[in-house]
């Protein structure tokens, strides 16, 4: 059995040419993507991830794993009630209550859809479910048949499908579309495959499985080896007509394939690969910054689509280029992906009006009281630097969102350091909106600082990252500072940028600290495998 064409489907089911080469976007960050250590995000955060994926045209939005914790069940439901246009899944696992709970999570869903996967893979099967064949097979047709009696779109994953058997993936394939899944999903859930394997697979299970190409049969892809982005493209060169992803490539272990990455890869290479996406791609920035700012994982200033260097050019012979014809040194303009095109310096002469466009070309479409704050702390900035860059405004309003909304803020700080020690720090933070102070030593400046939070906000988090890197060049470059931190298994980061690094310090702890709070209130009662 092949992919049918025009040709070999009559013209009365035959979908319009354009309705077959479109390939659905399924996002995955809200799901896989949390389940980064330390990348755990609030429920308000949530919702407004969902608002800014609505807004990027994705066509699926995998809002969480509802059996997983009560923070994740109320986020797929509040999201389900706010998200319009995007089909809203949430994951269950084989088992009746998850597919229960899941299906509860997204009854409000003007368009639900429930996700529930088994592993089918040898190593799977004997080491984690300890089930023989016909179990797996037993197992996929009673839960998939139980999510379809209660919601019309079921989608079923076979995890690790990329090392399990061809003849039993086939198998398992016929069970789950026989008992009523509409969206199939082959993972290449450790990163193990190459592309021309999994587009193979891809191939194998349309030409060998009745009723395979009468559903959407879809990627998932781990970058253990770096090739998430090149085996989805492959998966769809196959035959799949869905690609799961995640927002700067967030995910288990290496990560996922890259959304962005994915979409313009569609949208460029055209004439390689003539498929399309309905993806508005000038909110993809916008996207990357929002994920970057809430989880603490900074983007890679090399990251294709979205990093800082993707669409800057020092060489003076790509300037040269450059100003001759973009065309010669960019195979895509910044502006259709969001990322602004121009370096213009801003200085503490700039007005609000030229401050609110420069966050448009940066990415960002920030509520009036947002606009204020940062306008302000830009003012501030501006006054200490003779030359505000782009790289300084993103660098501000990424720390206002990723703070704005912790329990605890530092208000005050005082240090005193040098070659005759103690170095001590007086430190003053307001935690719930009161104020509350305390002073402490250290062995340095930092360790000061430190001892401080730890004297104002007991706990026992052990710090396991402590990293500071200068946000543009200069003596008064400000510092963006990493701090992770790390209490009962539980991870957590935080970072801020100000121009005194022990300020930056301070905050960055303080932050990692409100993360890592919110991920001991918001942990499932017990650990669940749930990663493809």
């Amino acid at each position: 059995m092949t992919t049918p064409t025009a040709e070999s489907v009559p013209e009365s089911v035959a979908a319009p040419r354009a309705e077959r080469d479109r390939v659905i976007v399924f996002d995955t960050t809200m799901r896989d993507g949390e389940q980064s250590p330390g990348a755990s995000m609030s429920h308000d955060e949530k919702l407004e991830l969902a608002k800014i994926l609505e807004d990027l045209r994705v066509d699926v939005i995998e809002a969480g794993f509802p059996i997983a914790s009560n923070g994740d069940f109320e986020a797929v439901r509040a999201i389900s009630g706010i998200v319009t246009e995007s089909i809203v899944c949430g994951l269950a696992r084989a088992g009746m209550a998850d597919i229960d709970r899941c299906a509860e999570a997204i009854r409000k869903a003007r368009r639900g859809r429930i996700h529930t996967f088994l592993s089918t893979s040898p190593s799977h099967r004997d080491h984690i479910l300890h089930a023989s064949q016909e179990d797996i097979l037993e197992m996929i047709t009673k839960s998939v048949g139980h999510a379809r009696n209660l919601c019309d779109d079921v989608e079923w994953s076979a995890q690790d499908a990329t090392r399990t058997e061809p003849d039993f993936l086939r198998r398992c394939v016929d069970a789950a579309i026989k008992a009523g899944a509409g969206t199939i999903n082959l993972p290449d859930t450790v990163g193990y495959s190459y592309p021309s394997e999994y587009a193979d697979m891809f191939r194998d299970i349309l030409e060998h499985v009745e009723g395979a190409d009468r559903v959407i049969l879809s990627t998932h892809c781990h970058n253990d080896l770096g090739l998430a982005v090149a085996n989805s493209l492959a998966g769809v060169q196959g035959g799949a007509r869905q690609v799961e992803v995640a927002i700067n490539g967030i995910g288990e272990r290496a990560g996922n394939a890259a959304l962005e990455e994915i979409v313009m890869a569609l949208k460029v290479r055209g004439d390689a690969l003539a498929f399309h996406t309905g993806v508005e791609t000038q909110h993809i920035t916008r996207a990357s910054r929002y994920v970057s700012a809430i989880t603490g994982f900074p983007v890679q200033f090399n990251k294709a689509i979205v990093g800082k260097n993707a669409f800057a050019h020092e060489s003076g012979i790509h300037q040269d280029g450059m100003l001759k014809d973009r065309g010669t040194y960019e195979i895509m303009s910044p502006e259709t992906v969001g990322q602004g095109g121009s370096n213009l310096v801003m200085g503490k002469h700039a007005g609000r009006a030229g401050f609110r466009e420069k966050l448009r070309t940066l990415g960002y479409e920030l509520g009036q009281n947002a606009l204020n704050e940062a306008f302000q702390r830009f003012k501030d900035l501006a006054d200490k630097k003779k030359h505000v860059f782009d790289d300084d405004i993103v660098a501000l309003v990424d720390d206002a969102l990723a703070s704005g909304s912790d329990r605890i803020q530092v208000k005050t700080l005082r240090v005193i350091a040098g070659t005759e020690g103690p170095q001590e720090a007086f430190l003053t933070v307001t935690i719930d909106g009161v104020e509350t102070s305390a002073n402490a030593t250290g062995d340095g400046p930092v360790d000061a600082v430190f001892n401080a939070i730890h004297k104002v906000a007991p706990h026992e988090a052990i710090l396991r990252l402590f990293q500071v890197h200068a946000v543009t060049e200069g003596t008064d470059a400000q510092a963006q500072v990493s701090v992770r931190l790390e209490e009962d298994g539980r991870i957590a980061t935080g970072q801020a940028a100000d121009t005194d690094t022990l300020t930056a310090s301070a905050k960055a702890y303080v932050n990692a600290l409100n993360n890592l709070t919110a991920r001991k209130e918001k942990s499932a009662p017990a650990a669940i495998a749930s990663g493809f």
